[in-house]
């Protein structure tokens, strides 16, 4: 399965980096993955120029076709101003807005205070509810004290346990969720082609089934057509 990193670090080293890459070598103990890291530092130039010209470059373009594709996503922001930072936040204002529905999203920040860890809860998650995505119970945050200390390490196992169950569970890369609309065309179909099968001895609603099947045990159930039920129902 393929796993994207997305880090918006912008020093040379980074916490930020730092943290994602703890991350994804821990999802790895849980599940085989392939992992590719955007760096939204290198992007930020053509970040800007798809904003004001609608059109994405090449580097970013490869960036978006990858997160669009990624079968699970770990995304790592430093805390500015209270908040993730103004370049994570274009990166995915850039992406198309059903690039994530379905798909397993790790959230997680770096910050000098630990004061700023619920940057996780009243940013980044609301974030990525919007956009659909399915984000593990468990968020990590990583202030400058924590390096080193005992509880990171906890934490980053515990995210990225219930990220490689999820990925496992859900496969929910691009392919996967197109697979999953057109289960859900092909059940619509059948739903509007069901009837609801009537017991002719006490005239109790049973259970929806197929047509085919409500003909099958004809000798006990009528079925009553679905225009037929609405009809009654008129006044």
């Amino acid at each position: 399965m393929k796993l994207v990193v997305v880090s918006a670090g912008l020093s040379v080293p980074s916490s930020t980096r730092l943290l994602a890459d703890r991350l994804a070598a821990a999802t790895g103990r849980y599940t085989s993955v392939d992992v590719q890291v955007v760096e939204l530092r290198d992007l930020a130039v053509e970040i800007a120029h798809n904003f004001t010209s609608g059109f994405p470059g090449r580097a970013l373009s490869a960036a978006l076709e990858a997160v669009t594709e990624a079968d699970g996503l770990i995304v790592v922001t430093p805390v500015f101003s209270a908040s993730y930072s103004g370049l994570f936040k274009s990166f995915f204002d850039v992406l198309d807005q059903d690039a994530l529905t379905g798909k397993p999203v790790l959230i997680a920040a770096t910050g000098g205070s630990a004061r700023h860890s619920l940057v996780l809860e009243h940013a980044l998650r609301p974030l990525f509810a919007y956009l659909r995505a399915v984000v593990v119970p468990t968020a990590v945050y990583a202030a400058s004290e924590d390096w080193g200390a005992e509880g990171l390490a906890d934490r980053i196992d515990r995210a990225a346990g219930e990220l490689g169950r999820l990925m496992g569970g859900l496969g929910s890369g691009a392919g996967a969720v197109r697979r999953a609309e057109v289960a859900d065309t092909a059940g619509a179909a059948d739903k509007a082609d069901a009837s609801v099968v009537v017991d002719t001895d006490t005239a109790a609603a049973i259970a929806p089934r197929s047509l085919d099947g409500a003909l099958a045990s004809a000798d006990r159930f009528t079925v009553i057509p679905f225009e037929q039920q609405l009809a009654a129902l008129r006044p």
